[in-house]
């Protein structure tokens, strides 16, 4: 993701799964070193934290983040490594877990729990953070993504959501006045701003960019839609694709699409913004974490929430940091660690230095934060959308319910499928997937 939020998570878990043992029997992997060592002489407990946070320049701020609490904690030194990015670290992570060789600490989407849990890798956190005071402080937004069966696997890094960015020179020039606030204001808006603007008889200015692909991001940014338009895709545990919201929010991307309107990403690069800036698409779905680079080009922009059909609707994004289970020593380190992302002082610093919205109360009310958002109004947006933002899914099996949502999306954006056969399509294969107990 333009950063860590970005949420490209979603390559088949099963495949994964499937070439963890052909991995460890033909090169032997153990990989020595993941885990940590107690390093009794100094007093020292060392614990290891696998991540793929992205651009570099937040690895960066991360690295830094690090560094001071290993300096206010002598008796503890986290190792913070960069693994790669989400689908090159699922194989890694899952080899590592089955061999025993697993880190203390993982950054990835709190999507990954269910799988982890059937290995039974996780250390449960909800003893520990029961008795927290910090527990107070969290967005009480945060807590479903952090639980599964009644227990708590993880706690969020940071969060943040996905809104329209659009142009407003481009909105001036089509004389849109207002922003859309609905679904067919929406569609006017695409229409007006699709233009031919040298006359060669081709459209080279289109209303929208729309992601196309079956990957997760494709799916974190047409969710907000199929919530808005009072849809699931999920019931009772189940998955249920074939709903009318969910038919509603795929058919709105494909009259987008027919009507020439919007221009599609190429396979799960929806979160390029290249189109965006030259001007070519006047509105993206995106988030705050993109503002780091807009404030570095010179071009207008702002941002507008999801439209609505039945409700307002958003989803949450972001990472969260898990703690695998080894011994009391480095579980207790690595708890310490915890508590301190948690903290005020460490998400006011990382919100205000890579866009991410931060997830303690406290931070979100400090003077420095609410300066930063005077500073950068367009955060308000995102904020305001957290009052009543969802998490995904967490369950078991959500990255095969997530696929196949993907190939929906993407054959209804295609024209392959209507959005009804695609849904009832992903909708059996799925039925096959979840019966197979």
């Amino acid at each position: 993701m333009l950063n860590l939020n970005f949420p490209l998570f979603k390559k088949r878990v099963d495949h994964c799964l499937r070439l963890i043992l052909i991995a460890i029997l033909c090169s032997g992997l153990f990989l020595s070193g993941c885990q940590s060592q107690d390093l009794g002489d100094s007093q020292v407990t060392k614990v290891t934290l696998w991540h793929g946070i992205n651009p570099p320049e937040n690895r960066d701020i991360f690295n830094d983040l690090v560094a001071k609490f290993n300096q206010q904690h002598p008796d503890i030194e986290v190792e913070a490594l960069y693994i790669g990015q989400p689908d090159a670290q699922l194989p890694k992570i899952f080899a590592a877990t089955v061999s025993g060789e697993a880190p203390d600490m993982l950054w990835f989407v709190a999507q990954l729990t269910g799988e982890l849990t059937n290995l039974g890798a996780l250390l449960p956190l909800e003893n520990w953070l029961n008795n927290a005071p910090i527990k107070a402080e969290i967005d009480p937004a945060m807590f479903a993504s952090m639980e599964l069966n009644g227990h708590i696997f993880s706690i969020p890094l940071a969060t943040n959501n996905a809104a329209i960015f659009y142009r407003p020179s481009l909105f001036a020039e089509a004389g849109i006045t207002e922003v859309p606030k609905t679904w067919q204001e929406f569609k006017l808006a695409a229409k007006k701003l699709t233009k031919d603007t040298n006359n060669d008889g081709r459209i080279d200015q289109h209303g929208i960019f729309l992601s196309l692909g079956k990957g997760e991001w494709t799916v974190f940014a047409w969710l907000p839609f199929i919530y808005s338009a009072g849809g699931d895709i999920l019931v009772d545990q189940h998955p249920d694709l074939v709903n009318e919201g969910t038919i509603k929010a795929l058919q709105l991307g494909a009259d987008l699409v027919a009507e020439d309107w919007a221009i599609l990403s190429a396979p799960e690069r929806g979160y390029e913004m290249d189109n965006f800036l030259s001007g070519k698409a006047a509105m993206q779905v995106t988030g705050p974490w993109t503002l780091g680079q807009l404030s570095q080009l010179d071009i207008d922009y702002d941002v507008f929430p999801i439209p609505v059909l039945e409700t307002p609707a958003a989803v949450l994004g972001g990472e969260n940091l898990f703690v695998f289970k080894s011994n009391p020593q480095r579980e207790q380190a690595s708890l310490k660690f915890l508590e301190y992302v948690l903290s005020e002082d460490f998400q006011t610093t990382w919100a205000l230095k890579t866009g991410y919205l931060p997830i303690n109360l406290k931070s979100q009310k400090s003077e420095l934060y609410q300066q930063f958002v005077q500073e950068n109004p367009v955060l308000e947006v995102f904020l305001e959308q957290m009052k009543y933002t969802r998490s995904r899914p967490i369950i078991p099996k959500y990255t095969r319910l997530s696929e196949n949502l993907g190939r929906a999306i993407e054959a209804s954006l295609l024209g392959d499928q209507t959005p009804k056969e695609a849904l009832q399509r992903s909708q059996k294969r799925l039925e096959l997937i979840f019966n197979d107990q």
